[in-house]
């Protein structure tokens, strides 16, 4: 599994936890976020509507997110 460029802050309540225990929050962290942000997840809680009608397929919602600016038009709206 590629390494994130992110920074995570870990507070921990022990402070005898070990470095290998730290360490292995983090990777689970990690996988957390990447399972969360992953194109399937972000899909599943965004809905394109267009003037005349909204899709929730995922080809054309990951097609119009590629994108900076949305054409004139079209929204992604979050469904929750």
């Amino acid at each position: 599994m590629n390494s994130p460029n992110r920074d995570i802050l870990v507070i921990v309540k022990n402070e005898f936890m070990t470095d290998r225990f730290i360490q292995q929050e983090i990777r689970s962290l990690n996988e957390l976020l990447h399972q969360a942000e992953s194109p399937e997840s972000f899909c599943k809680a965004h809905e394109l509507v267009n003037r005349n009608y909204i899709t929730s397929k995922k080809e054309k919602i990951i097609k119009a997110a590629r994108h900076f600016r949305l054409r004139p038009f079209r929204f992604l709206i979050n469904k929750n």
